[in-house]
């Protein structure tokens, strides 16, 4: 089986590509990979579509690779968050582009690209401008809308515990998207807190398997400490 720890941030990042679609694991602040986002502000890499729930809180996170230029378009289900202005700004000069999906079709279009479906009917959004431009079906009397698999090159996740081999332990909330990220990507990077032996982790707590991971890196609560003392 194949190794899939590197050594570093850097290392993690390597082969990631200006233009790349990438989706970002969490909800708000909870399961965000700061250290990897970090890593992408560090190397400059832009013209990047963003997939994720939301388009950045505070400064922080994805604000900050927003703020730094680096990004071209969001597709999220929730782009404005109290007390952030990043993305508002932007988007009202004309500088980042904004596709909004309903979060349980965002949820489900990613679901559908790591499952292999083509696409799938969805009642939410019928009559609506989501709706806007594409195909829509009576079925059993119920009106519905076509939505389309999303991909992406790249996915940034963040977990609690990793084998070398890339197995993911998640640590409560912290799941949200990243699972159903994982399978919808060329490639899965994950942060984790920390990186154990092949064997050490009860195979029934497995939330991701280590064939939809492609690198681990492992942060520590070092990184963990230095993200709370910025934020107090």
């Amino acid at each position: 089986m194949i190794d899939k720890q590197v050594r570093d941030v850097p290392a993690a990042l390597g082969g990631v590509e200006h233009g790349a679609t990438v989706m970002i694991g969490g909800f708000g602040e909870t399961g965000l990979p700061e250290a990897l986002i970090d890593g992408l502000i560090d190397r400059g890499i832009g013209g990047l579509t963003i997939v994720n729930n939301n388009a950045g809180t505070g400064s922080t996170g994805i604000a900050a690779l927003l703020k730094a230029g680096l990004v071209t378009k969001v597709i999220c289900s929730f782009p404005r968050q109290v007390g952030s202005t990043v993305f508002d700004d932007l988007y009202r000069a004309g500088e980042v582009e904004l596709e909004l999906v309903p979060q349980g079709t965002l949820a489900e279009r990613i679901r559908a690209a790591g499952a292999g479906i083509g696409g799938f009917f969805t009642p939410t959004g019928f009559g609506t401008e989501v709706a806007a431009g594409k195909e829509t079906r009576e079925i059993g009397g119920r009106n519905y809308v076509l939505e389309y698999p999303l991909f992406a090159d790249v996915a940034l996740i963040s977990a609690f515990r990793a084998d070398r081999f890339g197995n993911l332990v998640y640590r409560k909330t912290a799941r949200n998207f990243g699972p159903i990220m994982a399978t919808a990507a060329s490639t899965t990077i994950a942060q984790v807190d920390e990186v154990v032996d092949a064997g050490s982790i009860d195979p029934e707590t497995i939330i991701t398997p280590g064939i939809f991971v492609d690198r681990v890196v492992a942060i520590g609560s070092r990184f963990e400490n230095e993200m709370w003392a910025h934020v107090r």
